[in-house]
């Protein structure tokens, strides 16, 4: 990817498996990297696989005092900031069971955090810096069960369209990612480590017929990160395998059935 040797990204949610995946893909494009994550044992053993050009700083992005530790450590480490990239995402999701204090603490890191992660940086980003948010295909549909966490990402995508606008006079870009199902945290938690299931049970709403890698989203991250990509802000790429465009139809022929 063009121009990203050299340039400064903070990655939050950074030791996260997509997170992760996104930091090593700068590092091997050249970037230097600061992992933010509240997971310190996960965020250390990385930053020291990635060398001398990687920090982890123990960042929680509910707090205000943390980022803004975050920021000034990126800064005093490697004079600037040249991308900023909102990973940090929590996905406890209780539908209409959800309390107060589930929501609150889903817009506290979902939205919140990478509203405010985006304040502080922005003094120290020159023309051409880039952001890049984390949608995600829940955002667009409804899914039972589900609330706070679509709600979040939804507020996340137009964060992104008002902050490309008001940003473009500095020459910052502001875009989005928006993943299917990828291979997560989250999704290695409740299938057990089972992959080949998550693969099976997701198969049918997404066109290639699988879920997505964490390297795969990383390469759409850099790319909106890139001189590639300088003429695209406000925008938000969906990185699903089909997921949004194939609707509930899915791969079935209704039409074929009514003929038959």
């Amino acid at each position: 990817m063009r121009g990203l040797k050299d340039k400064v990204v903070i990655v939050s949610g950074g030791a996260t498996l997509i997170g992760a995946a996104i930091a090593r893909a700068f590092v091997a494009e050249g970037a230097k990297v600061v992992i933010a994550d509240i997971d310190s044992t996960g965020g250390m053993t990385l930053a020291a696989e990635l060398g001398e050009t990687t920090r982890f700083v123990a960042t929680d992005v509910s707090r205000d005092a943390d980022i803004d530790t975050c920021v000034q450590a990126t800064v005093k480490a490697f004079g600037r900031i040249d991308c900023l990239v909102n990973v940090a995402a929590v996905y406890a999701d209780n539908g209409p069971a959800s309390p107060r204090e589930d929501w609150e603490k889903a817009f506290a890191v979902n939205v919140f955090g990478a509203a405010m992660f985006l304040r502080a940086c922005r003094p120290h980003m020159a023309r051409g810096s880039a952001v890049i948010n984390f949608g995600s295909t829940s955002a667009g549909v409804a899914q039972a069960g589900r609330w706070t966490y679509p709600a979040t990402k939804a507020a996340v995508l137009q964060l992104t369209r008002s902050a490309a606008l008001d940003l473009a006079a500095d020459g910052i870009r502001v875009n989005a990612v928006s993943p299917g199902w990828t291979w997560s945290g989250i999704l290695d938690q409740i299938s057990g480590g089972d992959r080949d299931k998550v693969n099976t049970v997701a198969r049918p709403f997404h066109m290639l017929g699988r879920i997505g890698d964490p390297a795969e989203v990383a390469d759409a991250v850099l790319f909106l990160a890139s001189d590639h990509a300088r003429f695209i802000t406000g925008s938000n790429l969906p990185v699903d395998g089909g997921y949004a465009a194939l609707g509930p139809e899915q791969a079935t022929s209704p039409i074929s059935e009514l003929l038959s």
